[in-house]
């Protein structure tokens, strides 16, 4: 399936029996408007999509070569979404410069979200 975050009723029916949505962006390239749209507007319909979804929570990537204003939003938006829907989340602020602390963070997330401890 492919998928388009710039439409994100293509997003959709891949989260059917999803339980922790990633969204893994912090390094996202494009014009500085596009970003900005990823982190917000995009962002936004995308988490009030996953309403109806099996999702349980979702992990956010708050660090990366994105301006840190727009990455605090979209981890802002994550944070109202799951205390609005009761989901839980969790964000990533390791360095992706740094592979193996950036995956240990991101694993240590999604343990989080699923409940079972971890980062």
């Amino acid at each position: 399936m492919l998928a388009d975050p710039d439409r994100v009723a293509t997003l959709v029916e891949a989260f059917s029996h999803v339980t922790v949505v990633c969204v893994l962006l912090g390094s996202a390239v494009g014009t500085r408007a596009e970003v900005a749209a990823l982190h917000s507007t995009r962002l936004e319909m995308l988490l009030t999509k996953l309403v109806d979804t099996t999702a349980r929570g979702v992990v956010y990537e708050a660090r990366g070569s994105v301006d840190p204003e727009i990455l605090a939003g979209g981890a802002e938006r994550v944070r109202s979404f799951a205390e609005r829907s009761l989901a839980s989340y969790a964000l990533v602020d390791a360095d992706p410069g740094s592979p193996g602390a950036w995956v240990a963070a991101a694993v240590g997330a999604v343990d989080q979200v699923m409940g079972h401890g971890g980062g």
